[in-house]
């Protein structure tokens, strides 16, 4: 696989998506953002994945979604 990296992607997360890849970076000690999204898109490749079954994009998520979208941890606990 070539180093080159003529390619951008952009990605629009949720802030507890965006909290669990500096969670990742940190506990690995990675460099940047964007090494772990590679490191985390390596390792989900090589995984089984489930199949598609035609489901809309927004179905693809880190985390559950509610009726209003993704969910924080202020939604799901009310203490918090």
């Amino acid at each position: 696989m070539s180093d080159s990296r003529d390619e951008r992607l952009q990605v629009m997360l949720s802030p507890d998506e965006l909290t669990a890849i500096d969670d990742f970076r940190f506990k690995h000690r990675m460099p940047t953002r964007a090494a772990a999204v590679r490191e985390l898109l390596k390792l989900g490749l090589t995984a089984p994945a489930a199949d598609g079954d035609g489901a809309k994009s927004s179905n693809y998520g880190v985390f559950s979604r509610g009726p209003d979208g993704h969910t924080t941890a202020s939604d799901s606990d009310p203490t918090a």
